[in-house]
């Protein structure tokens, strides 16, 4: 069972669209590599950050819902996404934090690597974690972090948990993890290595609140595969564990299939493939509002009813 090969990408829900685009744009030195809408709700944007080619494992999206409430935290959530940088810009980190005003929530150490932890600005919990595992990663030449320096892609995630053994049966005997033990309160699972961007994190909170969607919360957490034959047979197999998966759904970039694991967060299974370049050219990916064919007739009505939108040039 090795159809999984890690994250393929993370979707939270943010506020206002513009604030949420020039942090992870200016601050984070992250490409808006698509600029599209939520396509169960075309009203709303949706903005996928990542690597200079949109790589799978580099992308972190948001769905821009202002008027929803913040994210309770809890059981059945998950709580942190952290994001690759290398092992030796810890420091450069550090001080662009202080630059931007942004507030550093501490520092640890995760399995030998160093995590600093902050929050976006409608409080998304983030972990800059410094690695020097092999990533899939192509520099930005427009950011305004060095490329020496840049987020490689998207590390890992945090769940939280009630009951740890329902969803470890799931991820060993269904999605083909495997487990990596115990630290300080996490227990980790991992696919392939299990390095960087191939596994997650779990903490066990038996009397826990059930956590909620909200403003700074994380939405899903999609898992890869290579294709569709891949996609199906992960598909098949969760069915098999009676976690009523999708039917498989066509997001013109890539191929999803959504299911609940067994302590309630909300997974995806995505293809590699086609890829953000099919319908924009690599060096004007995310510079204008793209939709995929079936919305394309309705443009006008959904352009009419989204708020402005300023991809500048970055600092």
């Amino acid at each position: 069972m090795n159809e999984i090969t890690g994250i393929h990408h993370v979707t939270a829900i943010t506020g206002d669209a513009q604030a949420n685009l020039d942090f992870y744009t200016r601050v984070l030195g992250m490409r808006l590599v698509k600029k599209s809408v939520n396509q169960d709700s075309p009203d709303t944007y949706h903005l996928f950050y990542a690597d200079a080619d949109g790589n799978p494992g580099t992308d972190l999206t948001f769905f821009p819902w202002p008027d929803s409430a913040p994210v309770h935290p809890g059981i059945g959530l998950s709580m942190e996404v952290s994001l690759a940088v290398p092992s030796a810009s810890v420091a450069y980190w550090r001080q662009r934090m202080l630059d931007h005003a942004v507030a550093i929530d501490g520092e640890e150490n995760r399995r030998g690597e160093h995590a600093m932890l902050l929050r976006d600005p409608f409080g998304q919990r983030l972990a800059l974690v410094a690695t020097s595992d092999a990533r899939e990663f192509t520099a930005w030449n427009k950011s305004p972090v060095p490329a020496e320096h840049q987020v490689r892609g998207l590390h890992a995630v945090r769940l939280w948990e009630r009951d740890r053994a329902s969803t470890e049966s799931f991820l060993l005997n269904t999605l083909g993890f495997h487990s990596m033990g115990d630290d300080n309160g996490w227990h980790r699972y991992g696919v392939a290595d299990g390095g960087s961007g191939k596994h997650l994190d779990i903490r066990e909170i038996p009397s826990g609140e059930r956590g909620r969607w909200g403003v700074g919360g994380i939405h899903h957490v999609a898992w890869r595969v290579k294709d569709d034959a891949a996609q199906l047979v992960v598909r098949e197999r969760v069915l098999n564990a009676h976690r009523r998966p999708t039917d498989v759904i066509d997001r013109f970039w890539f191929h999803s299939v959504y299911f609940l694991e067994p302590g309630g967060v909300l997974f995806e299974v995505a293809t590699d493939g086609p890829g953000f370049a099919i319908d924009e050219s690599a060096e004007t990916l995310g510079e204008h509002l793209v939709l995929p064919p079936w919305l394309e007739p309705r443009r006008e009505e959904i352009e009419a009813e989204l708020p402005p939108l300023s991809v500048a040039a970055t600092d």
